[in-house]
């Protein structure tokens, strides 16, 4: 009975894009586009849930031959492991939340929704697609919603900063497309799927190149694929394409850029750059562990200090992503013989990824919600906003210690998990990133104490901000508030629902 179900989950979205063609009533449109992404919030979890934790493996299979010439073979090749199934969700929750904060948008409604569709879609399909040409289609087809999304609809910047973040996301899929043809040219390679899948006799790549010498060095593929997610993740010194891509998109691009499109990269160097190069002959990952974890800290401390110096909300939070995705690559980079200690950490970074994109979610929401009120993001120019918002408030200040890593939120939880595993491997490396923390809740903790319960600085004669008639959040605004916060709470108190799925899907990856 579910042939095909996890192809209908992603291309649903798609599919109310070319349906909301016929319609011109602006209020139709966004009652129809709003309903898809519940709907697809709902396929998304009935694939969570319904995912057999006892079996294992890539469930959900949806197949068909695509390419079949004598060099190579590629296939339309969709499922699910107990890594993907989460991040599917994620998609599924973030996507819904950024669908019901776009209510109030009068410009261009159509095209909107529209684009904003289909990058649900592609983010989808980057989740689920176990060909390696399928994944980098996916990948890469989310730069052009992204592109007009920020592009028409953002603020201040918005042409360089879409410009920007296409060029920066476009040079790292070169050295992704660089990566495959390279592994095209090889005669160990005939394949493209990602994985095994022994119900359809299929055989993936990390099984082909298993114990080979690459005609091309394994060494420079794993480096073009790692180059390509850096990117996206993104990780210092590759990050310069997130502050101002954050800062002038859209309140619900932010939701997703930060929330999904950042998880993109993540799931990408667990499945790929884990997942094909742990028994390649000259070259394995385990060689670079130790310069991954380097790299990791560096984003971790330098994120946190530039983000220390921010007075734009928006850009205070899109630093802090650059700080807390170093966390992602710390615990990733913790691969040694020791299985304990590395299952930990690595699933800690996936626990990141995850908790990240919900906190980050909510953060950008609120940040959203005031700005619509105050029409100002800065720091200096906002105060005593908890007296007047105490809802938006509120949740402004949940998301603040989630990010921070308070015990009983759910950032605490991937945290602890990467600082545990990470300590009798690197240390050195643990204890500088744990200071990080440290400077987390300081700027945090400040952004709340200036911008909600400080004293407003302006000169009470600028009537540009005047404070006096603000109102809080209605139903609409904080419902997907509410949506957002629940899997927060949740996660710090009974981390084990989503543990169990990482875990899984984690051991399957580790060769």
């Amino acid at each position: 009975m579910f042939n095909y179900f996890l192809t209908i989950t992603v291309f649903f979205p798609a599919i109310t894009a070319l349906f909301l063609l016929i319609f011109n009533d602006k209020k139709r449109i966004v009652q129809i586009s709003i309903s898809s992404s519940i709907i697809t919030f709902i396929l998304t979890l009935f694939l969570f849930i319904s995912y057999d934790r006892d079996l294992g493996g890539m469930q959900f299979i949806d197949y068909f031959q695509w390419i079949n010439s004598i060099n190579i073979k590629s296939s339309y090749l969709l499922g699910i492991d107990g890594f993907s199934a989460p991040l599917v969700l994620l998609t599924g929750l973030l996507s819904m939340v950024a669908f019901m904060s776009s209510w109030r948008m009068k410009l261009r409604v159509k095209e909107y929704f529209i684009w904003l569709l289909l990058l649900e879609t592609s983010v989808l399909g980057v989740f689920t697609s176990l060909d390696l040409l399928l994944f980098f289609i996916f990948f890469e087809f989310e730069l052009i919603p992204m592109y007009m999304l920020i592009g028409i609809w953002g603020s201040g910047r918005k042409e360089y900063s879409a410009i920007k973040f296409v060029i920066f996301t476009l040079a790292g899929g070169a050295f992704m497309l660089i990566a495959i043809l390279s592994l095209f040219a090889s005669d160990s390679v005939s394949t493209l799927a990602m994985v095994s899948i022994s119900e359809i006799n299929l055989i993936g790549i990390p099984d082909l190149i298993a114990g080979k010498e690459l005609i091309i060095p394994a060494s420079i593929i794993f480096l073009f694929f790692f180059i390509a997610f850096a990117v996206k993740l993104p990780l210092w010194p590759l990050h310069n394409w997130l502050p101002d891509a954050h800062t002038d998109a859209p309140t619900a691009v932010s939701i997703m850029l930060a929330g999904v499109l950042l998880k993109m990269a993540g799931y990408g160097l667990f499945r790929i750059n884990l997942g094909f190069f742990q028994e390649t002959q000259g070259f394995t990952i385990f060689d670079v562990s130790g310069l991954l974890a380097l790299l990791g800290t560096i984003s971790i401390i330098y994120g946190a200090i530039i983000t220390l110096r921010q007075t734009d909300l928006k850009r205070l939070i899109a630093f802090s992503s650059i700080s807390h995705m170093g966390y992602v690559l710390l615990g990733f980079a913790a691969i040694t013989s020791s299985t304990t200690y590395s299952l930990y950490s690595l699933n800690g970074s996936a626990m990141q990824m995850f908790t990240h994109g919900t906190i980050t979610g909510l953060s950008f929401l609120t940040v959203g919600l005031i700005y619509d009120r105050t029409h100002t993001r800065d720091i200096n120019k906002l105060g005593s906003l908890a007296k007047k918002m105490p809802i938006i408030a509120l949740f402004f200040v949940i998301s603040g210690l989630a990010s921070l890593g308070l015990p009983g939120f759910s950032g605490f939880v991937s945290e602890i998990m990467i600082f545990l595993g990470t300590y009798k491997i690197y240390p050195v490396y643990t204890i500088i990133s744990a200071f990080g923390v440290v400077l987390a809740a300081g700027y945090i903790l400040w952004m709340v104490q200036r911008s909600m319960f400080g004293t407003n600085n302006l000169d009470k004669d600028d009537s540009t901000y005047d404070y006096k008639d603000l109102k809080d959040g209605n139903f609409y605004d904080i419902l997907p508030a509410v949506i957002i916060t629940i899997p927060i709470i949740i996660i710090g108190i009974m981390p084990s629902i989503f543990i169990t799925f990482f875990n899984m899907g984690i051991k399957e990856i580790l060769r």
